[in-house]
């Protein structure tokens, strides 16, 4: 959606956008403001794009660099900057493919996990700090309903 307006159509039928949908997809194109402001709260040597290969890798195990790059649904070139820089600072490691030598296998090194879980933390903080005014109950609510809304795609 990025920064493309969204309208809303009076139209009946398979084709309408309801008040509650459209207002649904602004909300959800503003979520990109909630992104950008909890990236900030990477260290500077760690950019979203490599938070995001670490966090791939350890939701779905070791890879080659082109199923990274699905999971990630971004171009493999992007992926493999990403993956150039978190191999340079250690954080995981390229193995050759036993299956197909021409292949490399990424995975998590102990010292790539232990920075996903200072990530988490940082994250976990700054969502605490930015919804200390809502209760338990909302933050629950808030996260089956993304939950859900995930399942649905």
């Amino acid at each position: 959606m990025g920064g493309c307006p969204v309208t809303t159509s009076t139209t009946t039928g398979p084709a309408a956008t309801t008040p509650a949908y459209a207002e649904l997809a602004r909300q959800l194109t503003a979520i990109g403001a909630v992104k950008r402001d909890l990236a900030r709260t990477l260290p500077p040597h760690c950019p979203p794009g490599s938070a995001a290969v670490l966090t791939v890798l350890d939701r779905h195990g070791e890879m080659r660099l082109g199923r990274l790059a699905e999971l990630m649904a971004i171009d493999i070139s992007v992926t493999s900057r990403h993956v150039t820089h978190v191999a340079e600072r250690g954080w995981i490691e390229r193995e050759t493919d036993p299956v197909d030598g021409r292949c490399r296998i990424l995975r998590l090194t102990p010292t790539g996990r232990a920075l996903l879980a200072d990530l988490g933390t940082r994250y976990t903080r700054a969502l605490e700090r930015a919804l200390a005014d809502w209760s338990a109950e909302d933050v629950d609510v808030l996260n089956t309903l993304l939950a859900r809304l995930r399942s649905s795609f």
